[in-house]
């Protein structure tokens, strides 16, 4: 039977059969299955003293002998086989070293990667040091899990493992160390071999087609941002946010059309994001994803960054390098759903370890994937524990949650029928509601310097409010409204603007209920959206016109801001995940007036606190005439009660002369901003005169105004100089 179960794979405990047994008195057995080996020698833990020959009992590789001690001891083998005769440090005399460390599994999340998943360690043994790896991985249902890899022919036999009475399977072995490839077969509650798993937990996992997980070493790596950290120990609501979101590997290619490096865009990206004034970086996930296609929001490695741009140390070097020179770094994080590739999560030990088990609420229809248990505690310690990673080794900035609304509704994308509703018969997920609840509490209270931003797409109450107070606890919520309806407006003839002026200044209803950030993001450019400077109506020029005053418009508008790559050169084409961008475009006049245009926007964001300061009080903003529809004129004030600017936006070709404004204040102001300047491919109306001196005419609920010409398809900046 023993012989059986060895052969087979299906050895349940190894530590009650294989290495130093007890017998009767002072008598111990010692046993090793060591397969195609010919002799087995033991000798002490240090290798100087011989012990005795085992004798081979089955030809398979099960040898064993008799041994009188007082005591159990450490040792080694001297194996030869038919080619080489190699030490050997028995894995089954380390049974503690093993399972260390998984009492602490039920208390903070942060135990699950700083004890599952393959962790070095270095064991003093009697006086010498033992390296090597300690493996476990959770799959409480399965009868038989062994790891393989290189270190041992990928052979389901050489390295079982040994359960736990929480459900984890453990092995610690000698001699294993970084740079390994490895996987665990499992079988499942029936005995039978599912398709070899990759690590949940591992850091660093191979592309296709092994897609196997690597040791690695988290410890390698010196970081050099403790000051930039130190910065960040602020008001993240009060600082300006310009963010540049990006896929890493479509922004820009080497001369041979691959994706750059972790440390060739450390050099490259952050010198363009540096010169263009942008805040932070926002990077689709970069947690290991098996399909380059899926952007990243199909991933099977929740604490991997993704092998295709390098090492675990060069992504480090990434997020240092940017911290240094003082820019954010955030992550797009997926706790919503996941692949049913088979050596992924699905199906891990034969059961629904980490999904639904019912499809009506662990199958993703628009997705084709499978939705976490947000209601089991070893499901939601695991998210919380990946999202956690990324703050503490990584030292990531912020976490901006994907697909936020299709976690809080179980009737997200379903018909009746296709969908349970929960205990008090609605379509609410509480499960999914207090697992977001406590993944906010635990980055607020363990990472102070950090953030989170949902991406939540409905009228959700709370999002971005305290869960002391009843939110969900995010400290920033995508405008996905604010989006919708300007892009709407932006898309209509100018001819046709007047009858769908609300549609821009609706957002101002709501501006304050939540921290809203205005995203223009990689979902509005592609699947046959267009990209931003083609969604403009008009000829050539009005169609940079338009982009030019609408990025202008949301620069004034409440909210911090993001833009997808390529927005800011007038990309042409839509976003093309297997393609860098069109950089070529910078030739022209029109984009290389568009990218200034960027630049000098943030340039000026970054260097006024009205801007930013107050995004989120609504005595920061007043609408000075939000009713010309007629003329599809915009004009508000932006203020944190010491400075303040006008903005004012002509969304139609035609230019307005002698326009008056109301302004709040008598005294000179001057355009800080046009949009329509030359530099930026603009008309350059009406630039001759920038000093407006204020009169005492009341006009737009104000007891002062001024005129001016106003541009043709353009946004202006107005600025108070003196009294």
């Amino acid at each position: 039977m023993l012989i059986d179960d060895l052969n087979n794979a299906k050895i349940g405990n190894p530590f009650e059969t294989l290495g130093l047994q007890k017998l009767e008195g002072s008598s111990y057995i010692l046993r090793a299955w060591l397969p195609s080996a010919q002799s087995v020698e033991v000798y002490s833990i240090d290798g100087k003293d011989f012990i005795c020959t085992l004798t081979m009992v089955h030809p398979d590789g099960l040898f064993e002998e008799k041994i009188s001690c007082e005591k159990p001891f450490h040792y080694m083998f001297k194996v030869t086989y038919a080619d080489a005769t190699v030490d050997v440090i028995d894995p089954y005399q380390f049974r503690d070293e093993a399972f260390f460390g998984l009492n602490t599994m039920n208390e903070d999340p942060e135990n699950i990667y700083r004890t599952l998943g393959a962790q070095l360690i270095e064991l003093n043994v009697d006086g010498v040091k033992i390296k090597g790896t300690k493996f476990a991985v959770y799959a409480p249902s399965a009868t038989a899990v062994s790891v393989i890899g290189d270190f041992n022919f990928w052979d389901g036999r050489r390295l079982p493992m040994a359960k736990s009475l929480l459900g984890h399977w453990v092995l610690f072995v000698p001699g294993l160390g970084a740079g390994l490839r490895y996987k665990y077969e499992i079988k499942d509650p029936f005995g039978n071999r599912l398709p070899h798993k990759a690590d949940p937990v591992g850091f660093y996992h191979e592309q296709y087609p092994s897609f196997a997980s690597i040791i690695s070493d988290q410890h390698s790596y010196t970081w050099h941002d403790q000051e930039w950290k130190k910065s960040q120990l602020n008001n993240k609501l009060e600082q300006p946010m310009s963010i540049y979101e990006l896929h890493l590997g479509s922004w820009k290619r080497d001369e041979n059309g691959q994706p750059l490096s972790y440390r060739e865009l450390a050099k490259e990206l952050l010198d363009y994001v540096k010169e263009m004034g942008y805040t932070h970086i926002e990077l689709m996930p970069i947690m290991e994803h098996p399909f380059s296609g899926s952007w990243g929001y199909q991933p099977t490695g929740l604490f991997a960054p993704t092998s295709r741009f390098g090492s675990i140390d060069d992504f480090k070097f990434f997020v240092d390098t940017f911290h240094q020179n003082g820019i954010g770094v955030i992550l797009d994080w997926v706790p919503a759903h996941f692949p049913t590739d088979a050596f992924g999560l699905a199906k891990f030990d034969g059961t629904c370890v980490y999904e639904y088990e019912d499809p009506r609420r662990g199958w993703h229809p628009d997705w084709n994937s499978l939705i976490y248990d947000f209601g089991r505690d070893t499901v939601r310690r695991f998210l919380i524990a990946s999202a956690l990673v990324w703050l503490d080794l990584y030292h990531i900035d912020g976490l901006r949650v994907d697909a936020v609304a299709s976690m809080l509704y179980w009737d997200y994308s379903r018909k009746d029928g296709e969908w349970i509703p929960n205990v008090d018969g609605g379509n609410i997920n509480y499960e999914a509601v207090s697992f977001l609840k406590w993944f906010n509490e635990e980055v607020y209270k363990k990472y102070p310097h950090a953030f989170t931003i949902a991406e939540e797409s409905t009228a959700f109450t709370g999002v971005s409010r305290p869960t002391f107070t009843g939110g969900l606890g995010f400290g920033f919520k995508w405008n996905m409204g604010w989006m919708h309806d300007s892009l709407e407006y932006m898309q209509t003839d100018p001819f046709f603007r007047k009858y769908h002026h609300g549609e821009m200044s609706f957002s101002m209803i709501y501006a304050f209920n939540e921290n809203f950030i205005l995203s223009i993001s990689h979902d509005e450019v592609t699947h046959g959206k267009h990209s931003l400077l083609y969604k403009m109506p008009g000829d050539e020029w009005q169609q940079a016109a338009n982009l030019r005053a609408y990025l202008t418009y949301m620069y004034a508008h409440p909210g911090k801001k993001l833009n997808f790559m390529g927005s800011e050169i007038g990309q042409g084409s839509e976003w093309n995940d297997d393609a860098q961008l069109d950089w070529w475009l910078l030739k022209y006049p029109k984009h290389q007036g568009i990218q200034k245009l960027v630049k000098d926007l943030n340039k000026l964001y970054r260097s006024e606190p009205c801007l930013w300061r107050t995004d989120y009080d609504p005595a920061s903003f007043k609408w000075l005439d939000v009713n010309d529809s007629e003329h599809s004129v915009f004009a508000m004030q932006r203020n944190n009660g010491k400075d303040f600017i006008v903005a004012v936006s002509n969304f139609t070709p035609v230019p307005y002369v002698a326009y008056r404004l109301g302004v709040p204040e008598s005294g000179t102001y001057e355009v800080v901003f046009n949009s329509d300047d030359k530099q930026y491919w603009g008309s350059a109306y009406g630039t001759g005169e920038t000093k407006l001196v204020a009169s005492n005419i009341s006009w737009q609920n104000c007891y002062h105004s001024i005129v001016l010409d106003l541009p043709p398809l353009s946004t202006l900046f107005i600025k108070k100089i003196s009294d």
